[in-house]
């Protein structure tokens, strides 16, 4: 599959407003639940995916060096409401003319990226958060085949070198996909999630 720039900027808006649904589904008492990223419960994933936002946001207006960006809400205590107002910022800048054909400087990545690059890098991100949050509160993902197989052929891109997965780093190392697997689950495994441990989730 051939990611465009206007394809990408699309599928990214769609798999942000698919996270923003998912998370506005949990309530008071689901902020502790475990969730696919180790050692984080819910309130902690959601501060992740908030800082994120606006980091990559600041990263869309040529600003992405500056590590205030990419720090973690400290007020958590309506994680749903946080995350809303992250999710707008970034699809506001994304959406920005020209935006796609600057440079994002993303820190955790170890340098500067097309546009394009960018944001394909922040929508593989968001289809697997999005799972991430169903997956802790047991509901589905609900997103498009054609965005799932757009989330695929980005995450087959991605960098399998275990130097570069882990901890401290954007993806678990990848996992062996079986014969059969369907589009999401060989995306998730390939990110280092194991779908068959949250069978609450339905892929």
């Amino acid at each position: 599959m051939t990611v465009t720039g206007a394809d990408i900027v699309e599928w990214d808006r769609i798999a942000v407003r698919e996270a923003v649904r998912v998370v506005d589904l949990a309530r008071d008492e689901d902020w502790e639940r475990d969730t696919p990223c180790a050692g984080w419960d819910l309130r902690r994933l959601v501060a992740h995916m908030a800082a994120q936002h606006h980091g990559f946001a600041a990263a869309a207006r040529g600003a992405g060096k500056e590590a205030a960006h990419w720090r973690e809400p400290e007020n958590m205590r309506e994680p749903g409401q946080v995350h809303r107002v992250a999710a707008a910022a970034v699809l506001d800048a994304f959406g920005e003319p020209g935006a796609q054909e600057r440079e994002f400087v993303l820190p955790e990545l170890g340098g500067g990226f097309p546009g394009r690059t960018a944001t394909s890098f922040h929508f593989v991100d968001y289809v697997v958060h999005a799972w991430d949050v169903a997956a802790a509160l047991g509901v589905e993902v609900k997103l498009a085949d054609d965005v799932l197989g757009a989330a695929l052929a980005v995450a087959r891109l991605v960098p399998t070198d275990p130097a570069r997965r882990g901890p401290g780093f954007a993806f678990a190392p990848a996992l062996e996909v079986p014969t059969g697997a369907g589009v999401l689950e060989e995306a998730l495994r390939l990110l280092g999630r194991a779908p068959e441990q949250w069978s609450g989730t339905a892929l």
